[in-house]
C-alpha cells in the first residue's frame, strides 16, 4: 500500500500535553520581562491543531486569551509571526484574502497566491469560514475589487471546483484552442484561456502543457506573457506554476520576497506559515535546486533576531 510522505517541517509533537504548554508559556510571559526564545521554540515545534489546544487550556488555568497575552509582550514582526501561528490554517487564509480586499486598494499578490495554490476543498473551507467570521460573502468582495478577465478567473477559481483527472480526448483539444487562442491570432482570446486554465485538473493541465510546446515550439508561459498583461497575467502564470508544481510556485515566491531590495515580510511570512504542515520539505528541494543557495541560509541572510529565529525554525533545516 503506498502511504503518503508527510512534507510539512512542521510535524505534531510527540509527547504532547497541553496543559504542560500553557504552564510554560505563562512562565514564559510573567515577571519582568519575556522569554521570546522558550515561547518560539516552543510554538514552532506544536502543529498548528496542538497551539489551539494550548490556547483553550491556557485560557481555562488563567482565564485569558493566549493570543492576548502574547501580543501585549511581543512585538513587531516577530508578534505578527506568532499571532499567524495561533490562528487555524482556513481562519488565517481567510483573514488574509479580507485584509488584501478590505484595505485602500487591493492586494492582489495575496488573492493570486491564495487561490491559484489552494485545493479545492481548502478553497470551499475558506469560503465558509470567511463568511462566518466577516458577514461577507468573498466573492462579493472579490467581485466589488476587481474587474473585467482578471475577476472572471478568480470567480472560477473560487469554486473550488476542477475537474478530477484526466481526460485524454481533451489534451489534444485544449492544446490547440489554447494555441489558437493566443499565438495562433491576431489579438487574444482571454475565455478560452480562462475556461481551460481554471477548470482543468493539475494532471490534466500538464499534459496540456505538453502537447502546447510540441504544437507551438514554446511555452505556454510565453504565450501568456506575450498576450496578457497585468493582474490577468499574473494569476494565469500563477495558475500554470501551480498545475506543474506548488512547491516550485512558492520556492520562487519565497525567493522573491527576499531578494528584491528590502524583505517582502507579508509575503515571506505567509508561505512559512500556511506551508510548514503542508510542503515545506518540498519547496526547500526546489529552493535549493532552482536558486543554489538553501532556504534557510537566505531567511539568514535576510531576517534578523527572533523572527529570524522563529522562521528557521519553521523552515526545519538547512540544506
Amino acid at each position: 500500500m503506498f502511504l503518503w510522505a508527510y512534507r510539512g517541517s512542521v510535524r505534531p509533537f510527540v509527547n504532547f500535553n497541553a496543559k504542560h504548554d500553557a504552564e510554560i508559556l505563562h512562565k514564559a510571559m510573567k515577571g519582568i520581562g519575556t522569554d521570546e526564545d522558550v515561547i518560539l521554540m516552543l510554538l514552532t515545534a506544536r502543529s498548528n491543531d496542538q497551539r489551539q489546544q494550548i490556547k483553550a487550556a491556557y485560557k481555562k488555568a488563567y482565564g485569558k486569551d493566549l493570543v492576548s497575552a502574547l501580543k501585549s509582550e511581543l512585538g513587531g514582526l516577530f508578534e505578527s509571526l506568532i499571532v499567524a501561528l495561533m490562528t487555524p490554517p482556513v481562519l488565517y487564509d481567510a483573514s488574509q484574502l479580507h485584509k488584501a480586499l478590505k484595505g485602500a486598494g487591493t492586494d492582489d499578490e495575496v488573492l493570486i497566491e491564495i487561490l491559484a495554490s489552494r485545493t479545492g476543498e481548502q478553497i470551499k473551507d475558506i469560503v465558509k469560514v470567511y463568511k462566518k467570521e466577516f458577514s461577507s460573502k468573498l466573492e462579493k468582495d472579490i467581485c466589488s475589487d476587481t474587474s473585467g478577465h482578471y475577476q472572471k478567473l478568480l470567480v472560477i477559481l473560487l469554486q473550488g471546483s476542477r475537474e478530477e483527472g484526466v481526460d485524454e480526448e481533451k489534451i489534444e483539444k485544449d492544446a490547440k484552442n489554447l494555441y489558437a487562442a493566443g499565438e495562433g491570432k491576431f489579438g487574444t482570446d482571454e475565455e478560452k484561456f480562462i475556461t481551460i486554465l481554471g477548470n482543468r485538473s493539475a494532471e490534466h493541465l500538464r499534459k496540456v502543457f505538453d502537447a502546447y510546446k510540441k504544437l507551438s515550439g514554446s511555452d505556454i508561459e510565453d504565450s501568456i506573457e506575450g498576450e496578457t498583461t497585468g493582474n490577468l497575467e499574473n494569476l494565469l502564470l500563477a495558475v500554470v506554476k501551480c498545475a506543474r508544481s506548488v512547491p516550485a510556485f512558492f520556492a520562487e515566491s519565497l525567493y522573491k520576497s527576499m531578494r528584491r531590495a528590502g524583505t517582502d515580510d507579508g509575503t515571506l511570512m505567509r508561505i512559512m506559515v500556511s506551508r510548514s504542515e503542508e510542503d515545506m520539505l518540498d519547496i526547500r528541494v526546489n529552493f535549493k535546486k532552482n536558486y543554489e543557495v538553501s532556504l534557510y541560509s537566505t531567511i539568514q541572510e535576510d531576517t534578523s533576531g527572533d523572527y529570524q529565529k522563529a522562521l528557521r525554525y519553521l523552515c526545519g533545516g538547512n540544506d
